[in-house]
């Protein structure tokens, strides 16, 4: 019998592109979804560990409390209001994960503002071929903005954390060799004292709207 050979035809960027926003949520509709898992105390993705349940839970209070409070300053929203073309925010993100309960109402805060912004959601493990896209240095991690124009050209990513907050993290794992639960509450404090302006101005320098 003859070999055969079988030509694997790797899907594009646009149509991974296309695939996942065909299945993602609105930011309203994902909050629900968060609130209903948190009274049901799962989470999303396919380990439903007792742990997962219990961040799920908290990040639902985080963001409740920030959807409610955010408020990005005059110079930030005059900034934002400079984009005057339709693009879309595409999150990857997981409903335990404590960044994108910092993060994520900002980014919501940053669409409601500007009509030209599209804020849409979708869970990582159920879009690992996105993900797989835009790891950061080789690791899974969120949340993680895709920002995309209307022809779903790329046009920046960004995540998992403002530049201040990644750097706090790097210099913590070569010292300690890994992070520890104290020091997580130290970066939940530096999130809460922030009050969102480090994620929405490096998100803006990723538009060259610095």
């Amino acid at each position: 019998m003859e070999h055969q050979t079988i030509n694997r035809v790797e899907k594009s960027i646009t149509t991974i592109l296309k695939e996942s926003l065909s299945k993602a949520f609105s930011y309203e509709d994902y909050r629900a979804m968060v609130t209903q898992l948190a009274l049901e105390h799962k989470t999303t993705g396919p380990q439903q560990l007792e742990e997962l349940a219990d961040y799920t839970l908290l990040n639902d209070k985080r963001m409740k409390r920030l959807d409610k409070t955010i408020k990005l300053t005059d110079l930030i929203v005059s900034k934002l209001k400079k984009i005057d073309k339709k693009i879309t925010f595409l999150v990857l993100t997981e409903s335990w994960c404590g960044d994108a309960a910092q993060i994520m109402p900002i980014m919501n805060k940053m669409a409601v503002l500007n009509a030209n912004i599209d804020f849409k959601v979708v869970l990582r493990d159920e879009n690992l071929e996105l993900m797989n896209l835009f790891l950061t240095n080789g690791t899974l991690s969120i949340p993680k903005l895709v920002i995309v124009d209307e022809a779903l050209n790329v046009i920046a990513d960004w995540g998992p954390r403002p530049k201040e907050a990644m750097q706090m993290v790097q210099d913590y794992k070569q010292e300690h060799g890994s992070l520890t639960p104290e020091f997580k509450q130290d970066l939940q404090m530096w999130y809460t004292k922030d009050k969102g302006q480090s994620t929405a101005t490096d998100i803006l320098a990723c538009l060259f709207l610095e």
